[in-house]
Protein backbone atom coordinates (compact mmCIF):
# COMPACT_ATOMS: atom_id res chain seq x y z
CA UNK A 1 0.00 0.00 0.00
CA UNK A 2 2.85 2.43 0.76
CA UNK A 3 4.11 1.62 -2.19
CA UNK A 4 0.67 2.98 -4.05
CA UNK A 5 0.81 6.16 -2.10
CA UNK A 6 4.38 6.59 -3.29
CA UNK A 7 3.79 6.63 -6.91
CA UNK A 8 0.58 8.76 -6.13
CA UNK A 9 3.06 11.49 -4.32
CA UNK A 10 5.42 11.30 -7.44
CA UNK A 11 2.16 11.77 -9.93
CA UNK A 12 1.03 14.81 -7.86
CA UNK A 13 4.74 16.07 -8.19
CA UNK A 14 4.26 16.08 -11.67
CA UNK A 15 1.30 17.80 -11.57
CA UNK A 16 2.56 20.32 -9.27
CA UNK A 17 5.60 21.19 -12.15
CA UNK A 18 2.91 21.17 -14.95
CA UNK A 19 0.39 23.83 -12.83
CA UNK A 20 0.20 27.25 -13.92
CA UNK A 21 0.88 28.25 -10.34
CA UNK A 22 4.46 26.37 -10.71
CA UNK A 23 5.04 28.35 -14.00
CA UNK A 24 3.97 31.37 -12.98
CA UNK A 25 6.65 30.85 -9.49
CA UNK A 26 9.36 29.80 -12.06
CA UNK A 27 8.76 32.17 -14.66
CA UNK A 28 9.16 35.14 -11.92
CA UNK A 29 12.44 33.61 -10.59
CA UNK A 30 14.07 33.15 -13.70
CA UNK A 31 13.61 37.27 -14.34
CA UNK A 32 14.91 37.66 -10.50
CA UNK A 33 17.95 35.63 -11.72
CA UNK A 34 18.25 37.95 -14.94
CA UNK A 35 18.62 40.66 -12.92
CA UNK A 36 22.21 40.55 -11.38
CA UNK A 37 21.67 42.67 -8.27
CA UNK A 38 18.32 41.86 -7.10
CA UNK A 39 19.67 38.26 -7.28
CA UNK A 40 22.26 38.65 -5.22
CA UNK A 41 20.40 40.73 -2.93
CA UNK A 42 17.38 37.54 -2.74
CA UNK A 43 20.68 34.62 -2.24
CA UNK A 44 22.28 37.25 1.05
CA UNK A 45 19.01 37.27 2.33
CA UNK A 46 18.15 33.94 2.02
CA UNK A 47 21.91 33.20 3.48
CA UNK A 48 21.42 35.54 6.32
CA UNK A 49 17.65 33.76 7.26
CA UNK A 50 19.52 30.04 7.35
CA UNK A 51 22.60 31.67 9.96
CA UNK A 52 19.80 33.51 11.99
CA UNK A 53 17.75 30.31 12.16
CA UNK A 54 20.69 28.03 12.84
CA UNK A 55 21.92 30.31 15.38
CA UNK A 56 18.24 29.77 16.81
CA UNK A 57 18.36 26.22 17.23
CA UNK A 58 21.69 26.44 18.89
CA UNK A 59 20.03 28.28 21.34
CA UNK A 60 22.22 31.39 20.19
CA UNK A 61 20.84 34.67 20.40
CA UNK A 62 21.55 37.48 16.88
CA UNK A 63 23.54 40.35 17.47
CA UNK A 64 21.82 43.88 17.25
CA UNK A 65 23.83 44.51 14.11
CA UNK A 66 23.03 41.11 12.85
CA UNK A 67 19.06 42.00 13.47
CA UNK A 68 19.06 45.36 11.87
CA UNK A 69 20.90 43.61 9.00
CA UNK A 70 18.39 41.55 8.72
CA UNK A 71 15.82 44.09 8.97
CA UNK A 72 17.63 46.62 6.24
CA UNK A 73 17.79 43.27 3.77
CA UNK A 74 13.84 42.79 5.00
CA UNK A 75 13.11 46.40 3.89
CA UNK A 76 14.95 46.35 0.36
CA UNK A 77 13.23 43.72 -0.27
CA UNK A 78 10.13 44.98 0.24
CA UNK A 79 10.86 47.95 -2.26
CA UNK A 80 11.74 45.48 -4.79
CA UNK A 81 8.90 44.83 -7.16
CA UNK A 82 10.78 41.98 -8.92
CA UNK A 83 11.35 40.57 -5.13
CA UNK A 84 7.21 41.27 -4.85
CA UNK A 85 6.40 39.53 -7.52
CA UNK A 86 8.69 36.13 -6.77
CA UNK A 87 6.69 36.34 -3.23
CA UNK A 88 3.40 36.54 -4.71
CA UNK A 89 3.90 33.72 -7.10
CA UNK A 90 5.40 31.71 -4.05
CA UNK A 91 1.86 32.51 -1.85
CA UNK A 92 0.05 30.96 -5.02
CA UNK A 93 2.36 27.60 -5.11
CA UNK A 94 2.26 27.67 -1.00
CA UNK A 95 -1.48 27.92 -1.44
CA UNK A 96 -1.92 25.16 -3.73
CA UNK A 97 0.16 23.00 -1.59
CA UNK A 98 -1.83 23.76 1.80
CA UNK A 99 -5.06 22.81 -0.13
CA UNK A 100 -3.60 19.62 -0.86
CA UNK A 101 -2.19 19.05 2.31
CA UNK A 102 -5.99 19.73 3.88
CA UNK A 103 -7.15 17.00 1.57
CA UNK A 104 -4.72 14.37 2.31
CA UNK A 105 -4.43 15.13 6.29
CA UNK A 106 -8.25 14.96 6.60
CA UNK A 107 -8.53 11.48 7.33
CA UNK A 108 -6.36 11.80 10.74
CA UNK A 109 -8.08 15.45 11.32
CA UNK A 110 -11.23 12.98 11.39
CA UNK A 111 -9.62 10.00 13.10
CA UNK A 112 -8.63 12.17 16.16
CA UNK A 113 -11.82 14.67 16.41
CA UNK A 114 -14.15 11.74 17.97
Amino acid sequence: MADKIMDTANQLQAELKASSEFADLKASYENLKSDPETFKLFKDFQELQLKLQQMQMQGQQPSEDEIKNAQAMAGKMGKNDIIADLMKKEKGVNNLLNDVNKVVTQPLMELYRD
